[in-house]
Order: C-alpha cells, then sequence, then structure tokens
C-alpha cells in the first residue's frame, strides 16, 4: 500500500536517490552523457536537505515498510498567462517502481495540495521527448503549451501538460 505524505528533511536522501537515478532514466539519450554522469546523489542531497529545511513544498510517496519510492514537489505556477494556477514542479517515481500505481497516486496527493492551498488548476512541464508525458496524457493532462529551454547547456524543447479542475482521468478510461 502506497501511502503519500509531506517530506521532511530526513528524507532528502531518499529523494536525492530517487532524483538522480529518475534522470538517468528518463532522459538517457535526450540529455548528454556526461550531463547525467556529472550527476551526484551526496550533492542532490544537500541541496532537497536545504529545499526541504526552508519548507519547500514536497509530497513523498512510501511503499508499505515506509521507504520512500516517489517525491514530487508543487507551488505557484511560475509561467503566468497560460491561465493554470498551480503547477507541480517535480514527480519522480523510482525506475523499477513505475507502472505500480505510484505515479497516478503522487500525483492526486499533489492535486489535493495544490487545491487545499487553492489552486482550480494546475500545469505540469516535461521534457518534450520525456516517455512520462505519455502517463500524463492517460491522466488526463492535455498538452497546453511548448517551449524551448536551456538544461545545463543544452537546448530542449519542453511540452505543458493542464488540468483544469485538478481532477485525474478515471482508470482504465482514455
Amino acid at each position: 500500500m502506497t501511502r503519500v505524505r509531506a517530506g521532511r528533511p530526513g528524507d532528502a536522501r531518499a529523494i536525492s536517490h530517487i532524483y538522480v537515478e529518475s534522470w538517468r532514466d528518463a532522459y538517457a539519450g535526450i540529455l548528454p552523457d556526461h550531463v547525467l554522469l556529472r550527476m551526484s546523489e551526496q550533492g542532490e542531497q544537500a541541496s532537497w536537505r536545504r529545499m526541504l529545511a526552508r519548507g519547500e513544498l514536497v509530497l513523498v510517496a512510501e511503499n508499505g515498510r515506509g521507504t520512500v519510492v516517489a517525491f514530487g514537489s508543487w507551488g505557484a505556477s511560475r509561467v503566468k498567462g497560460l491561465g493554470y494556477s498551480g503547477e507541480v514542479y517535480t514527480l519522480y517515481v523510482l525506475p523499477e517502481r513505475q507502472g505500480q500505481g505510484i505515479g497516478r497516486r503522487l500525483l492526486a496527493g499533489l492535486f489535493e495540495a495544490l487545491g487545499a492551498a487553492g489552486h482550480k488548476s494546475a500545469v505540469i512541464w516535461v521534457l518534450a521527448d520525456n516517455p512520462s508525458r505519455f502517463f500524463y496524457e492517460a491522466l488526463g493532462g492535455r498538452r497546453v503549451a511548448e517551449r524551448n529551454e536551456r538544461i545545463w547547456g543544452v537546448v530542449l524543447p519542453q511540452a505543458a501538460y493542464g488540468w483544469r479542475g485538478l481532477r485525474l482521468r478515471p482508470e482504465g478510461v482514455r
């Protein structure tokens, strides 16, 4: 059973592991190899610990043994003019735990948190070539914008998926 809860500074180690492993899995062939190889869990851990300590809005998903296997962060939309007040900044699930409903449960928790904070809609930006875009489409996200962004010295196309009403498409419905 997956449990979603607020992240805390003690989760930084697990979050950094998930972050690095997810980037290496999802962005292989999209980002240059040297970028992915340069990532380190230790460097990410310090960064996530600081963010969590200062109150970054993070949720984590734990498995039945209390091990953090996914995380996501959220807040106000960073891009004005799209008509979406909230944004999911990050959503990562350990590669070996994908396809088990954890991402869906975590995204539902992120939408619940956004709604409780007064947001009525949300957007998620993903690299246009990232296979996770199909996950967002399956959950009812509509492609609402595109942009190019420089990430670690490489300009990459991104796509935004938006939800009105903060509701996921029911499982099995296309």
